[in-house]
């Protein structure tokens, strides 16, 4: 099977710039998007820092005799290893730059990304904060990730809280996130795809604004997915586009053996206003399976992505 995608980012209708990014990276089958928070152009930095150095990571180890940052974890495949890897990195460097830098203090950025293992018919995901993954498979869409946020956290801890309970309680505030401490700990999963399955990476710019049913319509009604993600963020915007507003939508289809993949260059980081990927298949490649939420020490500084 291969993966093809999509993505698009919008500043929305009530910001002033974008402190949205994401990638698509074809040749390496890894789809990310990254949702800044910060001081004055800071959440834009540190956005673009996460996609960019994940991108880069993941470029540098294409090569079996390539030097890794953090130690290689036996429990996991490589491809859960090089996902974790390329998020921790990117974590470290964020982390670094904005200590360094009086105008970036406290710069984090939300992330989730997606890689695709054709071998093992495997879509890994990890997360860090509450941008998400969802799939949607036999009509039905489902939520991959948990939202690292405070009224998620008060939840797990209290799950009989009541509606003017939760109400009261503070939104958009997020208790993980990129940047916040030289360390952090990622929630790492895989799922075994299907021809057909849809996934759907998303800022909370998309899923705040938007009901999970009507991410489903869109993307079970629009072939083209450069169309669904122009749906998605017209709708956001049209919902009241609060915030920015990112989407990357990658469909599974089987791989015909007498098709020929074209290559397409990767799409890197993006950033101010609207800027659009077109479709691309992300070649085939060997690669192994796993899953498991990894730990590493948390940061505890709740901030809003």
């Amino acid at each position: 099977m291969r993966a093809v995608a999509a993505g698009l980012t919008d500043v929305g209708l009530q910001r002033e710039h974008n402190e949205d990014s994401y990638t698509v990276l074809g040749g390496q089958r890894l789809f990310v998007v990254a949702d800044g928070m910060g001081g004055h152009r800071a959440g834009d930095v540190a956005s673009n820092m996460a996609t960019e150095s994940i991108s880069e990571f993941f470029r540098a180890t294409a090569n079996d005799d390539a030097t890794w940052p953090f130690h290689f974890d036996a429990r996991l495949s490589e491809e859960e290893n090089r996902l974790l890897t390329g998020i921790r990195l990117a974590n470290r460097q964020i982390f670094e730059r904005s200590i360094r830098s009086r105008e970036l203090q406290g710069m984090g950025t939300t992330v989730v990304g997606a890689l695709f293992s054709p071998t093992k018919n495997k879509m890994f995901i990890g997360h860090v904060g509450d941008s998400r993954a969802y799939r949607v498979r036999d009509g039905q869409i489902a939520q991959m990730t948990r939202d690292h946020s405070l009224v998620n956290d008060y939840l797990l801890a209290m799950p009989d809280l009541t509606d003017e309970q939760r109400g009261e309680l503070p939104k958009n505030v997020i208790t993980r996130a990129l940047g916040m401490q030289d360390n952090v700990t990622v929630d790492l999963q895989s799922d075994d795809v299907q021809a057909g399955d849809i996934y759907v990476l998303c800022s909370d710019g998309l899923s705040g604004m938007m009901r999970d049913e009507e991410i489903l319509a869109v993307v079970l009604e629009e072939e083209d997915l450069e169309v669904a993600c122009s749906t998605l963020i017209r709708m956001a915007n049209e919902h009241g586009g609060e915030d920015n507003i990112t989407a990357v939508v990658v469909r599974i289809e089987e791989d015909s053996p007498k098709t020929t993949t074209i290559r397409v260059p990767d799409v890197p980081a993006t950033l101010e206003g609207a800027a659009k990927t077109p479709p691309i298949d992300a070649a085939t490649d060997p690669t192994p399976p796993a899953a498991a939420p990894v730990d590493e020490p948390p940061p505890s500084r709740p901030g809003g992505a």
